[in-house]
């Protein structure tokens, strides 16, 4: 029984030791490839902000035009000129998946996994880890995916510095801090699940969602949003992604925000 309980323990501290601040303190030192030398925080970009955004979008909007047919009433409440656009897209769209069809028998609707390898000639999920006692990691399940491609994103609650996250935190693996100090709480478990829900929930506009939800699920809506199972680089594997902090900008088309997978904890606080 002891043995039992130490290995445990151990375990638990196999997973937990690369997030607690005086280890990784002492260690970096013995692993230089866990280190990402960054001048200053404007000069932290692997890719710009408009290529992510460019990124961002287009998967989103085949997303919406996958599910077009669910999404009646978000379009009795969109301009003109945005409902036209979605219909002449998906005109292009069906064109093209008829020609497909005439070839050999394709479906017109496509898991969101599928969508995502249609759109950037990848797709990723949830899978569990090559390395020893780390859980869960994110794989590419198909396709190839080119240097500099947005692979996936972090999603949770975002907490400025001053928000209470104490009990969140507790026992928490999944809490990420930013450069500039806020926090997003990626768990999808426990207290963590219910803080977003409810905020995702109070955020809504009618049929319009702020937010997306299904990360929390095995249903997963925006096939990008696993980014808080990708683990770190080990001393035999060299890291072959990089994080990179990007603001959703405030012009971001309200109808695609149902993918966003994160929300903000306070209502006047958006980002």
């Amino acid at each position: 029984m002891p043995g039992r309980l130490l290995r445990g323990l151990w375990q638990r501290w196999g997973r937990y030791k690369y997030r607690f601040v005086p280890w990784i303190a002492l260690n970096l030192s013995h692993n230089p490839r866990t280190l990402r030398y960054v001048p200053e925080e404007s000069k932290d970009k692997v890719i710009s902000d408009e290529d992510v955004l460019g990124t961002l979008l287009k998967v989103f909007q085949a997303l919406f035009l996958n599910d077009f047919n669910k999404q009646s009433e978000i379009l009795t409440m969109l301009p003109e000129s945005v409902k036209s656009k979605y219909q002449d897209l998906l005109a292009v769209e069906h064109q093209r998946v008829k020609l497909l069809e005439n070839r050999h028998q394709q479906q017109s609707t496509f898991k969101p996994e599928e969508i995502l390898y249609k759109t950037l000639g990848f797709s990723v999920a949830q899978a569990t880890s090559s390395l020893i006692s780390a859980g869960k990691g994110v794989f590419v399940t198909k396709g190839l995916v080119p240097k500099g491609a947005v692979v996936s994103m972090y999603p949770g609650t975002v907490y400025q510095k001053y928000e209470p996250i104490f009990f969140q935190s507790i026992g928490n693996p999944f809490i990420f801090r930013c450069l500039d100090g806020v926090l997003i709480d990626g768990n999808d478990k426990g207290i963590s699940k219910v803080v977003y829900r409810s905020c995702n929930g109070r955020d809504r506009l009618g049929p319009l969602k702020m937010s997306d939800s299904t990360w929390l699920t095995s249903e997963i809506h925006n096939p990008l949003a696993v980014g808080q199972y990708v683990n770190n680089c080990s001393n035999d594997r060299a890291a072959n992604v990089c994080y990179q902090e990007f603001d959703v900008p405030a012009v971001f088309p309200v109808e695609l925000k149902q993918y966003l997978p994160n929300i903000a904890y306070s209502y006047d606080k958006q980002r």
